[in-house]
Order: structure tokens, then C-alpha cells, then sequence
């Protein structure tokens, strides 16, 4: 299995049973992701050389505007796809399998976690797992230590409190705080 087929199945069923050829092929992928990851972490680097990882990372060319202070954290890296102006700050985990869909200038906080993936509910199926992509609007805010969840949408500049969790979409040009997040406010 390579990268389009495995996108192409998490697409089109989202779903990966726990002995598959998919699964497999997350494990071989989380590797390469920690190797990349690990070059980003632990060692001081100017941003045209994070952006350099991060292209072979996502396998796709990032922006020269992306800003990220390191540490930065993901077990899949093949289905993160970054905007313009895009800055995040340290700590951050992706888990990507899913597909995470972040838009121009967006502004992500300290620790915060995107999560795609659930596992099946089922027991006896407890190690495969379901995805849904997360949808990040353009000038979005996210604040430290939120969390968004599998098949989330933001809307173009939105406000996600500090701590909030987000299970369901949020509005364009909201504030949202909470756990579970819930918009509190309009604003422009």
C-alpha cells in the first residue's frame, strides 16, 4: 500500500480494520513520521529548515510563511495540510490520518491536540479505528490547550477558547470556549 491508496480508503470508507494491509501501513508511516519529527525536536533549526522537514514530512511543499516553534508532534504527517501564514506554537499534536485541513493565517496555541481517529466501539474491533477530517477556516485563533475532534469543522475567523473541547463544528467569526465548546459570542 502506498500513500494515495491508503488516503484514497480513509476517504472513501474511513475506516481501517486492526490486521490490514492499512494498518500496516499506519505503523510503517508512524515511524517515518517520528524519525522526521525527531530531526525537528531535538535539535535547533532555523524555520526554512523546519519547513524543509515539514515538506518531506507532509509530503507536500509548505509555505516558506509557516512559523513553528518546536516541539511539534504526529504519528502520520502524509495527511496535514497547512495554509499561508500559518504559526504553531509549541507542543502541538496532529494526528493526521484523518486528513487536517488548516487555512491561511491561522494562529494555533500551545499543546493544542487535533485528533481524526476514533476506535471502533465494538470490543471485540477495539484496534480498528474510524476517521473523519478536521477543517480549519482561514484567521482562525485557537487557543492553548484546546482539543478538536474527529470530523470538525472551524469557520474562517473563529475563536477556539484556551482548554475548550470542540465536538462539533463552530460557526465563522465566533468564540467558542468550553468543554464541550460552545460559542458564547459573534464578533466582527
Amino acid at each position: 500500500m502506498n500513500r494515495e491508496e491508503y488516503l484514497k480508503l480513509v476517504c472513501e470508507k474511513g475506516y481501517v480494520d486492526s490486521d490490514s494491509e492499512a494498518q500496516r501501513f499506519m505503523d510503517e508511516s508512524s515511524y517515518r513520521a517520528q524519525k522526521i519529527v525527531s530531526e525537528i525536536n531535538n535539535k535547533f533549526l532555523l524555520q526554512n529548515e523546519i519547513q524543509e522537514l515539514m515538506s518531506e514530512l507532509t509530503q507536500e511543499k509548505v509555505n516558506e510563511t509557516l512559523k513553528i516553534f518546536p516541539p511539534i508532534y504526529t504519528d502520520f504527517g502524509m495527511n496535514l495540510h497547512l495554509g499561508k501564514n500559518v504559526f504553531i506554537n509549541s507542543g502541538c499534536c496532529f494526528q493526521d490520518q484523518g486528513g487536517i485541513y488548516i487555512g491561511d493565517s491561522t494562529l494555533i496555541g500551545h499543546q493544542v491536540v487535533f485528533a481524526t481517529i476514533n476506535h471502533d466501539k465494538d470490543h471485540d474491533k477495539r484496534g480498528s479505528m474510524t476517521f473523519k477530517p478536521i477543517h480549519i477556516g482561514k484567521n482562525v485563533w485557537i487557543g492553548a490547550h484546546a482539543t478538536i475532534l474527529p470530523g470538525v469543522n472551524i469557520g474562517d475567523g473563529a475563536i477556539i477558547g484556551a482548554g475548550a473541547v470542540v465536538t462539533k463544528d463552530i460557526p465563522c467569526n465566533t468564540i467558542a470556549v468550553g468543554v464541550p465548546a460552545k460559542v458564547i459570542k459573534s464578533i466582527k
